[in-house]
């Protein structure tokens, strides 16, 4: 009985550990899906967000079978990626560029920033260097749990 104990308290303090590892690193980043869109619904990504270690957000976004923006209804001229965050409000983070990879029109997009952020999401416009986004929001993310 006492080396069932033992086992127990050791595989214990071992499911401890790794809870613990698990709660650091998911603090350090996270990832989310863009949701279903309705203007093109074969997109599909996601955003990983890292904090580095000058504290600050490392942003990835990865999409898959974006369309090009001129063969939208009404056609546009390029992509803008978004960040709103509860400390600057909404963003232009710049623009993105599809390439044609595997018949996938990918587009991968990397930035930081010094705030967090609580939703990324892309609008087709006619202009990179808009200060407001359009009203064709492409695809969003939910709200990014930080």
């Amino acid at each position: 009985m006492k080396y069932f104990t033992s086992i127990t308290h050791s595989h214990k303090a071992v499911l401890g550990l790794a809870f613990t590892a698990l709660v650091l690193l998911s603090g350090c980043a996270s990832k989310s899906e863009f949701l279903t869109s309705e203007i093109i619904p074969a997109a599909r990504g996601d955003v990983q967000v890292k904090l580095d270690d000058n504290k600050n957000y490392n942003i990835q976004v990865s999409i898959e079978y974006l369309a090009e923006a001129s063969r939208l209804n009404p056609p546009k001229q390029t992509y803008v990626i978004w960040m709103e965050s509860e400390h600057n409000s909404t963003r232009n983070l710049g623009q993105i560029n599809t390439t044609s990879s595997s018949n996938k029109l990918k587009a991968d997009f990397e930035t930081s920033s010094s705030y967090p952020p609580t939703r990324i999401f892309i609008t087709a416009e006619e202009d990179a260097t808009v200060a407001y986004p359009g009203s064709m929001v492409v695809l969003t993310t939910g709200r990014i749990k930080g």
